[in-house]
């Protein structure tokens, strides 16, 4: 029977012949998901010089032959991890991408500066419910919504997001309840806004993650963005903060339509690797409409 550590090189040679990014990561992240254990007891079995073999080998030998197929290493394990949560994830739902957790933190950041003790938050376009679950489970007393269409993701948005005390509502992001307008604090949004010529490299991401969660349909990718925006701008308070993520490449366009939308103090930001990621604003103060007038 051979040992753990020589099924574990094995492993990473065939996944980094197969082009798959982190071959180490995905190697060890697969064996404790057969295993049941942490890495650190998967670097413990190691030193020990344990054996591997019986059904355990055999699930891990499929599951190291799928990831070579470039299915998603959250697909094979169910799991992805944002921030400090462990996400139910699978086939139907978008992979949340450690990028949108700097998205995440531009949001926390206002609450913080505000002073808030219980901010009304919504994630429209919430997919696995990542960015709701994280401002729900960060935030003590904060009260958070999470807006999702797709009939094959809302039901990962339930179970990511419903543990935290989040109201998910499963409908268009673009016509969130009127009752909702004007009492918004924060809305973040990562929404579809991939350009339909910009098919994305990672096999990964193409093949596996859902068509409607990534193409934000117009020309330029941005025809659902901006339709988020201007839902945005109607549900924030005046003063109220909106945080959208987009492509490196929507950098400029991105801030014309936040300002377009009626957005001010509009603000690029780049996520940890120094790639334009996501565009800020803040919620003008709205005129209030004068009563109708009516002649006799």
């Amino acid at each position: 029977m051979e040992t753990l550590s020589a099924v574990r090189l094995a492993a990473i040679t065939a996944l980094a012949n197969a082009g798959v990014p982190s071959p180490g990561v995905d190697a060890d992240l697969l064996l404790c998901h057969v295993l049941g254990i942490t890495r650190s007891e998967l670097k413990l079995r190691e030193l020990r010089g344990d054996s591997f073999g019986g059904d355990e080998r055999a699930q891990f030998t499929e599951l190291v032959a799928a990831r070579r197929t470039r299915i998603p290493l959250q697909h094979l394990t169910g799991l992805a991890y944002f921030r400090y949560l462990e996400l139910k994830v699978g086939p139907g739902v978008f992979t949340p991408r450690p990028e949108t957790e700097t998205v995440v933190q531009l949001g926390l950041d206002f609450i913080a500066e505000q002073g808030l003790d219980e901010p009304a938050c919504i994630d429209l376009c919430a997919g696995s419910g990542a960015i709701a679950a994280a401002l729900a489970s960060e935030v003590p007393g904060s009260k958070v919504w999470a807006v999702e269409l797709s009939d094959q993701a809302i039901g990962y948005t339930r179970s990511n997001c419903e543990p935290h005390g989040v109201t998910v509502l499963h409908q268009d992001a673009t016509g969130v309840p009127v009752e909702f307008e004007g009492t918004m604090d924060l809305v973040i949004s990562n929404p579809p806004y991939i350009p339909p010529n910009a098919i994305p490299r990672e096999a990964e991401v193409r093949d596996h993650d859902p068509q409607m969660a990534l193409y934000g349909l117009g020309e330029d990718g941005l025809q659902i963005p901006r339709a988020i925006s201007a839902q945005a701008m109607k549900l924030l308070r005046p003063g109220g903060y909106f945080v959208m993520e987009h492509a490196e490449v929507q950098e400029a366009s991105a801030a014309q339509m936040l300002r377009d939308a009626g957005f001010e103090r509009v603000t690029g930001h780049q996520d940890l690797t120094g790639r334009a990621r996501a565009t800020s604003g803040y919620a003008r103060h709205r005129e209030p409409v004068p009563p109708t007038m009516h002649h006799a």
